[in-house]
């Protein structure tokens, strides 16, 4: 069905099995899984307490979580990248050429009204398929 399938992971929810368990499902013979997690980087007030080593530090462990994730996967590479999630997987997903992307989602709350979740914003901005699992 699909020939590169981005799949976000967010290394601290558990829909990772779920996801990645999906993209196997949807996938064409010879295609690609790329799982992919954002990095994001301290911004604002934050910024200030955070140290360059404690940074590179979080870094290497999301990097060595995320490589465990799709440790028995053949057709599955793992990607880290630093930047705003939303836009990022986007913005990643086209330069890639991707023909799905797969997340998961929570339940939307209050502060999603009014803010938007991060999965509104990659429906939105995304320029392929998009599947969301709850």
């Amino acid at each position: 069905m699909y020939k590169k399938i981005i799949v976000c992971l967010a290394l601290d929810h558990g829909i990772s099995e779920t996801a990645l368990a999906k993209a196997k499902l949807l996938l064409d013979d010879g295609g690609e899984i790329i799982a992919l997690h954002v990095h994001e980087l301290p911004s604002g007030t934050t910024n200030a307490y955070v140290t360059d080593d404690i940074v590179e530090r979080e870094r290497a462990n999301a990097e060595k979580r995320l490589l465990e994730r799709v440790q028995g996967i053949p057709s599955a590479k793992a990607v880290l990248i630093n930047g705003h999630t939303g836009r990022s997987i986007a913005q990643y997903a086209k330069e890639q050429n991707a023909d799905c992307i797969i997340l998961g989602s929570h339940k939307p709350g209050l502060s999603d009204f009014f803010l938007g979740s991060t999965a509104a914003r990659i429906v939105q901005q995304a320029h392929c398929s998009v599947v969301v699992l709850r």
